[in-house]
């Protein structure tokens, strides 16, 4: 089987990297049609890469982020067309980061791509079921058409390791983008409940949130308790979470954080650390709680800061956490098992050919 992965897709980030490199595991030739230029240049360059290609592809997936890509699909290749849609553009941007005001014209425009790129695919993927019943809700799409493949993380970039640390400085770790599914001034109000304890938190990445949260940090007068490091390559972000004791997910008290599991949850657990998160009915698809994930409540900063100290004074459930949690990642989250998941998807057409 051969298959175009096809589109304007980001090689780089997590979830193409990984159901790329999936496929390829599970011997699977793919051959990537993409494209880096702007504008209509990017549609004319799919069509021309594609061209060249066509007779040797049995089938297309369209990567992430791929919502204007699936009608050039659609037309110009006569193949079954696999969607990673990944996330709703609308949901993104209008309803969760409120970038969008929720009449405006650019806000029909996320909506109407979302609606026929799931329209126009013949098979839809997403990462948890919270996250498809928002979908064939939201958009009225078939719910035969989707399929839950989890996001997982890179085994290349991230995998367990023994670094130098101090062992004198106790550091809960977080890494992302600042947006508000994340809920970062949770953990900056739950670093101020624990100014007294011998905790350090370090934050990694920049977005929409930062200065909101650099301020709120100085309010608190937290400069010695909570460093923050701007937006570094992947491979560095690991090293640090190598460094770390604890690392947390996400807070956020938004419709989308109930319904997605981060990329940073499976990162964390895949380099055998535990990791504390907001429970909601997405993170329990995959995880238990104090078995592969310690829970606290949602948008909840004391919660938040006693489960922190709870870890923190019991090493015994950290390493239990830790362990379980990265045994759990081997089972069900590394990119081999993923993209066989990915695989069984495309062998229903392999004869149509």
């Amino acid at each position: 089987m051969v298959i175009c992965y096809f589109g304007i897709y980001n090689k780089d980030y997590a979830r193409n990297k990984i159901l790329i490199s999936g496929l390829k595991k599970n011997g699977v030739e793919v051959i990537e049609c993409n494209s880096k230029k702007h504008s209509l240049s990017k549609y004319f360059d799919l069509i021309k890469q594609y061209w060249k290609l066509r007779k040797k592809i049995d089938i297309i997936v369209v990567g992430f982020p791929g919502q204007t890509i699936v009608p050039l699909a659609k037309l110009i290749c006569r193949k079954k067309i696999v969607f990673d849609a990944f996330l709703s553009l609308y949901d993104s941007m209008v309803l969760d980061r409120k970038l969008v005001p929720k009449k405006s014209l650019k806000a029909k425009y996320y909506w109407f791509f979302d609606w026929l790129s799931c329209k126009l695919a013949d098979e839809i993927l997403l990462d948890t079921n919270e996250h498809i019943n928002y979908f064939i809700k939201t958009f009225n799409i078939k719910s035969s058409k989707f399929n839950r493949i989890f996001i997982g993380a890179d085994d290349a970039t991230f995998y367990p390791r023994i670094v130098e640390k101090d062992r004198d400085k106790f550091i809960v770790h977080f890494h992302g983008t600042y947006i508000p599914l994340q809920g970062v001034k949770y953990i900056i109000e739950a670093a101020n409940i624990l100014k007294d304890e011998n905790i350090f938190f370090r934050l990694i990445g920049n977005g929409q949130e930062y200065k909101n949260i650099k301020e709120k940090i100085e309010y608190f007068n937290l400069q010695d308790r909570i460093e923050l490091v701007d937006l570094i390559p992947v491979e560095e972000v690991s090293e640090y979470i190598a460094q770390s004791d604890i690392c947390l997910g996400i807070f956020g008290d938004t419709i989308k954080a109930k319904r997605v599991i981060p990329n940073k949850l499976y990162e964390c657990i895949a380099m055998r650390k535990p990791v504390i998160t907001a429970n909601t009915l997405a993170m329990m698809e995959a995880f238990r709680d104090n078995q592969e994930l310690a829970f606290c409540q949602i948008a909840n900063a004391q919660s938040l800061a006693n489960k922190i100290l709870e870890l923190k004074n019991n090493q015994e459930l950290r390493e239990k956490l830790a362990r379980q949690g990265y045994d759990l990642y081997k089972k069900k989250f590394c990119p081999s098992v993923l993209g066989l998941e990915l695989l069984n998807i495309l062998k229903k057409y392999e004869k149509e050919k």
